[in-house]
Parts: C-alpha cells; structure tokens; sequence
C-alpha cells in the first residue's frame, strides 16, 4: 500500500490575496430598536481613514406609531453630523466621505410617532427591527458598476479590487507609523520634564541643606553653644 501527500503552494500573489482577505472594513448588525417618546441614540462605531467612502444601509422592518430617525456623526467632543435623515422606512442607503482620521458613528431614534394615547405595557412594546450594514473603503466602492462603465473583464476587476485594498493597507501602514512618530515624541518629551524636575529637585534639596546648615549654625552661635 502506497501513502501519496500533495503539497499546497502559495505564490506571492496568493498569499497576498489570502492575507487581504482579512482585511474587509465591513460591519453587519441586527437589532431590535426600542421606541420611547424622548428615545437614547443608539449608535454603532467604526474606524474609518480620513477621506474614506462610508456607504450605510439601513433596513427599518415595520413597526405603528413609530418613527426612526438617523445621524452619521464623527467621533469628535463636539459631534460634527455628517448627515441626518428623519423617518426612514424600509430600506435606507446613505453615503458619505470622511473629513478627518477618526471613528465614525450611525446613531438612530426610534419615536413615539404623533399623539397616539397608549399604555406602558403598550409602549414597552414598540419596537422595531433594524438591519444596518456599514461599509468602508474599498468595501464601499461599486465595483460591478465600475466594471460595466469602463468594460473591465472578471480580471481587471479583482485587480480593481486588490488595489483598493492595497491603498487601504498602505494608509493603516501611513496611520500607525504617525502614530508612532507621536508617541516617540510624547515619550521623548515627557522623559525630558522628569528629568528636568528630578535635577530640580536634587538643586533644591541641596540648596534647602546648605541653607539649613547655616542656620543652624547661626543659632547655636547666638546661644553660645559653639564659637
């Protein structure tokens, strides 16, 4: 009896292909969004590169005396809203294009619509289903349509693809080594102060002995304890 092994190969490009595969800048969620008469946002976060394509769909399943509002906002102190939509229904796409490095946030409310007299066991029950795909980046892009504008073939198109994700590496890549380059110059500056502060320190300590020294000896001098 013969055992036969075959070994699996990976090229260059398919390593890369493989490793790129990880790469996907796509977030999915469902969720059951609760309505209230003066409702919290709920907000999903992603990390997006500055001047990145985010494409948002929102699928609201139905749901009376309901109306869900959203907001694409940035993760800054002050909340810069990128766009704002009130009463979606059914299936929502937006798109939007970063201003700056940073998270970015799809908040949605779901209201009490009108003035519809219910009880809390009833309003406790109103909800409704959200189903919110997010995507980023190269993610974003269309490329079928890309593909049938410019008549690229299958090839052209997944290359199309691996270029943008390609960039997208190359901007993470640009992103950390900023980042770095920020805390080396944080680190360097703070190892700087403690250094200055503990000569400091160490100045005022002797200046604080040698001056405790005199006086001292001045008053022993003044009770004629020494000469």
């Amino acid at each position: 009896m013969f055992l036969t092994s075959r070994t699996l190969s990976l090229t260059p490009l398919s390593l890369i292909i493989l490793l790129l595969s990880f790469l996907h800048s796509v977030s999915a969620i469902k969720f059951n969004l609760p309505a209230f008469r003066y409702p919290p946002s709920k907000c999903i976060w992603n990390a997006a590169h500055e001047k990145a394509l985010v494409i948002v769909t929102a699928n609201v399943g139905p749901g009376p005396n309901q109306r869900v509002d959203i907001e694409i906002v940035d993760s800054e102190d002050r909340k810069n809203i990128y766009l704002s939509k009130r009463g979606i229904k059914g299936e929502t796409r937006l798109a939007i294009t970063t201003h700056s490095e940073g998270d970015v946030g799809v908040c949605l409310k779901n209201y009490i619509d009108g003035d519809v007299a219910l009880s809390y066991d009833e309003q406790a029950k109103l909800s409704r289903i959200v189903d919110l795909d997010i995507d980023i980046g190269a993610d974003a892009v269309d490329y079928n349509a890309i593909a049938n504008q410019e008549s690229l073939s299958g090839l052209e198109t997944e290359m199309r693809k691996l270029e943008g994700l390609v960039k997208e590496v190359v901007d993470e890549m640009n992103y950390l080594k900023r980042r770095e380059e920020r805390f080396t110059k944080t680190n360097f500056s703070t190892n700087r102060r403690v250094q200055n502060f503990a000569w400091f320190t160490l100045v005022s300590l002797a200046g604080l002995g040698v001056w405790q020294i005199f006086h001292l000896r001045a008053f022993f001098k003044r009770k004629y304890l020494i000469d």
